[in-house]
């Protein structure tokens, strides 16, 4: 038998039936799902150093269980000294077992981890049903060796579902665990 991950396992098992009580869905395949989840991180002083850009990928590969790649600039811009092609940050897109095995360690382990933490706000819905959070601290990941950290940064997380409203796709992320803060 195959490796399940356990939030896609409560997904089948628990989600899908209290989201189709919550908003009367006629079939299951009207129940939104998370569809992808992408982790991205700029890297401002990678225009004068380009070893930031190395560190960044293998802290974004380390913490995601997936090599990063590098996001490249689109056009020029004098004043911050950018040329169009020049590597000016890292990014990751997870799907299937890989992102819920990254979501399930991000509301275990990670998120805990933050300083005062108290939820997470729940105004970073973009009205299509899909959520945006920022992490200010790469280090609160566990795979992360502070002491081998050059410079703490932060990164931006970007959970894509398949709900057609911001109320779906929040019913849906509460049930796979995200704590959002309570109003």
């Amino acid at each position: 038998m195959a490796y399940i991950p356990r939030l896609k396992k409560e997904y089948k098992e628990k989600v899908i039936s209290a989201l189709t009580e919550e908003f009367a869905y006629k079939n299951v395949m009207q129940v939104p799902k998370l569809s992808k989840i992408v982790l991205s991180r700029g890297i401002g002083g990678a225009v004068a150093d380009k070893k930031l850009i190395d560190y960044a990928l293998d802290e974004m590969t380390k913490i995601s269980g997936q090599k990063a790649i590098a996001t490249i600039s689109k056009k020029d811009v004098a004043s911050f000294k950018l040329r169009k092609g020049m590597p000016i940050g890292a990014k990751v897109t997870l799907r299937g077992e890989q992102m819920y095995e990254f979501l399930d360690r991000l509301v275990t382990s990670s998120l805990p981890r933050v300083r005062d933490f108290n939820g997470i706000k729940a105004n970073g819905f973009d009205g299509r049903g899909n959520y945006n959070l920022g992490i200010t601290e790469q280090i609160i990941f566990p795979e992360i060796n502070i002491d081998k950290v050059n410079k703490i940064t932060g990164m931006d997380i970007t959970f894509v579902t398949s709900a057609n409203t911001d109320k779906e796709a929040k019913s849906l992320l509460t049930e796979l665990g995200l704590p959002f803060k309570k109003n």
